[in-house]
């Protein structure tokens, strides 16, 4: 993956230079807070008010505009992955076992160099530049929404970096753009015994085994098949020596949906498979659903904001409908049940790289992105301020 090496301005510069400190030294959930103070020195440098309670909270700069008028938020993530980087880059992160994986080093650059172009020429309306913590685990949007921070926000904005579409192509669509993800534990306990003797004993392996099949049967099944839908098994625990029954036995997994109806069926299904297990093999069998992050669904009148502004930076023809939800999820879904915003996805792969996936200990962008990014955020504010405005 090549770096920048097109003439740069000196925004440009500025926001190389912001996401390779960021990149540098990269901190996870409710951690970030030598981000946060990154973060909080280039709005003062720029002399944005902001908003901040602290490690474990979110960023949130605003620059005021008249009295009475629209206010749009822009979003980006502090946190990182626990990673070992294996980039080569040499502004590679220098804290081990962490690394920004995912691209939110150049999503926070992006936004403070939209900031850095809205101080030079002020929108027409209040912009607040939202950068919150935990994205990766623990739905760190709640935090800035629980707060009471973006109250008076009118749209929200955010965008992700991938290598799924081209350098100067940016995914705008309307609807459901990720889905909704949910968390099971499933416990088993039967009775242990000899491995020579299984009469003797309840195997939950045997459980557990039975499990693994007929959960697959709630996708293949018993939904829809235009309706997409996701159950893995992630983890499975179970026994202590190879000529033990185990007595216990553990899965985990993840639900992903992007139906309400669908999301509710698979619930009630595994519960459902639960008690069969349980009844069939005299064991006692437990499950545990844990609700995860909200799909994003992209609301019609930002997503026509949003592409508009797409097409006046790179051009309609470099804009890509993404077909299909991703099955991937993502916290902004949590902003966007309270806010009407959109989502989008920057492009980042050049014509001679290889796709290299989110949370890659590979990944990076070519940070010929981050000018495109920054215009973007500049002028999806523009065109929302003036949407809203007409709208009353």
């Amino acid at each position: 993956m090549r770096t920048l090496e097109l003439p740069r301005s000196d925004a440009t510069r500025r926001m190389v230079d912001l996401r390779r400190t960021f990149h540098r030294r990269p901190e996870l959930a409710f951690e970030e807070a030598e981000t946060a103070r990154t973060v909080i020195g280039e709005l003062e440098r720029l002399g944005i008010d902001y908003r901040y309670d602290g490690v474990g909270s979110a960023v949130v700069g605003r620059l005021p505009g008249p009295p009475g008028s629209p206010v749009v938020a822009l979003r980006a993530e502090m946190d990182a992955l626990p990673a070992i980087e294996k980039t080569g880059l040499p502004f590679a992160s220098e804290i081990e076992g962490r690394m920004h994986a995912c691209g939110h080093d150049a999503h926070m650059a992006m936004v403070l160099g939209a900031a850095a172009r809205h101080c030079d020429d002020p929108p027409p309306g209040t912009v607040v530049y939202l950068f919150q913590p935990a994205e990766e685990r623990g739905g760190g949007a709640r935090v800035p929404l629980e707060s009471g921070a973006l109250d008076d926000v009118d749209a929200i904005f955010a965008g992700h970096v991938t290598h799924h579409y081209r350098l100067g192509e940016i995914m705008v669509t309307r609807g459901t753009v990720t889905a909704h993800s949910d968390g099971f534990r499933i416990r088993v306990c039967g009775e242990g015994g000899h491995g020579a003797r299984p009469h003797e004993a309840v195997d939950a392996v045997i459980v557990v085994g039975m499990l693994i099949g007929s959960l697959q049967s709630l996708v293949t099944r018993e939904i829809d098949p235009v309706h997409p839908s996701v159950v893995t098994i992630g983890r499975i625990e179970a026994g202590t020596a190879s000529n033990v029954i185990a007595e216990e036995a553990v899965l985990e997994g993840t639900i992903r949906t992007t139906l309400p109806e669908v999301r509710e069926h698979i619930h009630r299904g595994l519960e459902r498979l639960c008690r069969a297990a349980a009844e069939l093999h005299r064991a006692e069998v437990s499950v545990d659903i844990r609700s995860g992050y909200p799909p994003v669904v992209n609301s019609d009148r930002e997503a026509e904001v949003a592409a508009a502004a797409a097409a006046e930076v790179i051009g309609r023809e470099h804009i890509v409908v993404q077909e299909y939800p991703s099955m991937g999820s993502e916290d902004f879904g949590f902003l966007l049940q309270r806010i009407p915003g959109c989502y989008v996805r920057f492009g980042t792969r050049g014509s001679d790289d290889h796709y290299i996936p989110l949370h890659s200990p590979h990944f990076t962008v070519d940070e010929s992105v981050l000018p495109i990014g920054a215009r973007y955020f500049d002028t999806v504010v523009r065109h929302a301020i003036s949407r809203i405005g007409e709208e009353g």
